[in-house]
């Protein structure tokens, strides 16, 4: 490994990140600025933009945009208004019950959509309001509804354990998705702990209980929107279809259900495709950027030198474990999620099997490892999205997210050193 090349590549990134230049150019910069160190530009060009198509040009990738377009159905056709709903039946009369009905909602929302800003948006405003008129501190609110809207990335389907199983080389998406139910509902309870004891604690006002019919009837308004999931896990699991199969099932499933609820019309639906081939677009160019950065790190040798650094450091799986959560834990703060999974996932894998930690559990650690760095500035998405949404400052929602992080960070620990939390599932139904 060349450690000029090393330095042009983190400095050049970091560099132009600091410059506010958006991530996706700024990696396609920075591999490119690398590769001007041992080939001419026009070759270098050349191979960029070909190792950029060459990471798009994945069957298992055409998922991604009928997730996101199912995502932004569900968000507009009134299925989050019901989940909700359905969320305040269940949860609502326990200490801190609005927290407890934006945790359960941001679980059930994400796991339709697959998309935790998604969560965070059709969540966050609804709950937003009325945390605050209830007497709730704002930065509360914002807390809970960002680090509950990221569990709806490890509940499937999920985008990003697509990306996951292209970045590992072909790990089953099934068995990913299968795997992603116990962490995701463990770190749901996590916050709901949290939640609840700080809800207890400054005495924030108890909603009334639900009477049974009423939460019957909840039940029964969100059973079009909860049917969905049954729709595309047990369709995959089953084998009836794949998982990009599944996320085109789960688009005509969410239109008819939405144009069903009348909350949108025909003359709804070009807008809703333009705001889901926006999100795509920027999800496929981070996708393609990512597998060009990828492949300079593999050229100089960047993935071997860290495994043998790593190793040689300890070959306990414990401190091995525990130091690349800590490298993860500070990638997610700085990287998007996406791009982290794909120049990470073919470094630290490697290292992972090696130790006898099958790529599944993996998957599962690397993930809730990224969805704590998507709550933590100065890079965390859904962080901002909820800022925005509740109309405060980061700083005022800085001190509430502590022991939200601390719930999550718990959670991180026993899924990394319980294997059997994400592979019962998947060992259950056979894979």
């Amino acid at each position: 490994m060349e450690w000029l090349d090393v330095a042009v590549l983190c400095l050049s990134f970091l560099g132009l990140l600091a410059l506010g230049v958006p991530v996706s150019f700024a990696i396609a910069l920075a591999t490119l600025a690398t590769m001007l160190l041992g080939i001419p530009l026009l070759p270098a060009l050349t191979t960029e933009a070909q190792r950029i198509a060459t990471g798009m040009d994945s069957f298992v990738l055409l998922a991604i945009p009928f997730f996101v377009l199912a995502g932004h159905l569900m968000n507009r056709g009134g299925m989050a208004r019901r989940l909700i709903d359905f969320a305040r039946a269940i949860v609502g009369s326990l200490p801190g019950g609005l927290a407890h009905i934006n945790v359960v909602a941001a679980m059930l929302f994400g796991a339709i959509s697959g998309s935790a800003a998604a969560a965070a948006s059709a969540v966050g405003s609804v709950m937003g309001p009325q945390m605050d008129e209830a007497g709730y501190e704002p930065g509360f609110g914002v807390a809970v509804n960002v680090t509950s809207a990221t569990t709806g990335l490890l509940i499937p389907p999920s985008n990003i354990l697509i990306v996951y199983s292209l970045a590992s080389g072909g790990t089953s998406i099934a068995a990913l998705f299968l795997a992603g139910y116990l962490p995701g509902i463990l770190v749901g309870l996590s916050l709901m702990g949290v939640a609840g004891i700080l809800a207890w604690r400054r005495g924030y006002p108890v909603s009334p209980r639900t009477s049974t019919r009423e939460a019957l009837r909840r039940f029964v308004d969100a059973i079009p929107s909860l049917f969905l999931l049954v729709v595309i896990m047990g369709g995959i699991v089953g084998g009836l279809f794949t998982a990009t199969e599944a996320a085109a099932i789960a688009v005509l499933y969410a239109g008819v259900v939405s144009l069903a609820y009348r909350e949108i019309s025909w003359r709804d639906l070009p807008g809703i495709l333009l705001d889901a081939s926006v999100t795509t677009a920027v999800v496929m160019l981070l996708v393609g950027t990512s597998m060009g950065m990828s492949w300079i790190m593999a050229y100089v040798h960047i993935p071997q030198t860290v495994a043998d650094t790593v190793v040689g450091v300890s070959n306990n799986p414990v401190l091995v474990l525990l130091l690349m959560n800590l490298v993860l834990l500070v990638v997610g703060m700085f990287m998007d999620m996406t791009p982290a999974v794909l120049i990470f996932t073919p470094i630290f894998l490697p290292i992972a099997v090696s130790l006898g930690i099958d790529p599944v559990h993996f998957g599962m650690i690397m993930v809730l490892n990224l969805c704590i760095g998507l709550c933590t500035p100065p890079v965390g998405s859904v962080l901002f999205i909820g800022v925005g949404i509740a109309r405060t400052s980061i700083a005022r929602v800085v001190r509430p997210l502590l022991p939200m992080f601390v719930a999550m960070i718990g959670a991180l620990l026993l899924v990394s050193y319980v294997p059997e939390i994400s592979l019962v599932l998947p060992r259950l139904f056979g894979y």
